[in-house]
């Protein structure tokens, strides 16, 4: 009986590991890796501390009206199954800036429960996805996440955000 759901975990992974077209996605290109290899990010302690464009671009980014993203630690929807008073879907984990720069690491619940690191470039009162993609959970800090980063351990994707 176990075997469907497991069947369909792995199914879910596959597609967020892929394009539309079943391809592997871009990994983070040498000249962002390079560029973020030297740059310090200034941690960011919760969800509202976020540029405003940056939080504008994740609710962009997750088709929400407003954003609905958890702070780090905060209860989120972490399985499929929904008790008591509905939670957010998502919570970020850690997240730093820079000058040009917002790195914001968060996971996904639900059904198939996700991690994601988003790069988003900073250009005055806007912010645009640069690069994203499904990454391992349990990275500590923005220190963390910038490793796995640079050191490409992110899986690059297009979509389920």
């Amino acid at each position: 009986m176990s075997f469907l759901p497991a069947a369909a975990v792995l199914v879910m992974l596959a597609v967020i590991q892929s394009g539309p077209d079943g391809s592997a996605q871009p990994v983070l290109s040498s000249a962002l890796r390079s560029h973020l290899r030297a740059e310090t990010l200034s941690p960011i302690a919760t969800v509202s501390a976020l540029p405003a464009a940056v939080r504008e671009a994740l609710r962009d980014l997750f088709k929400d009206t407003t954003l609905i993203l958890a702070d780090p630690g905060a209860p989120f929807q972490a399985t499929d199954v929904v008790m008591g008073k509905p939670l957010p879907w998502r919570r970020m984990i850690a997240a730093g800036c820079s000058q040009d720069h917002c790195v914001v690491y968060y996971e996904r619940g639900g059904i198939a429960h996700v991690y994601t690191i988003v790069v988003f470039k900073l250009d005055g009162d806007k912010a645009r996805l640069e690069f994203g993609g499904a990454a391992h959970g349990g990275l500590a800090g923005i220190e963390a996440v910038k490793d796995a980063l640079v050191r490409e351990r992110v899986i690059g994707q297009t979509e389920f955000w």
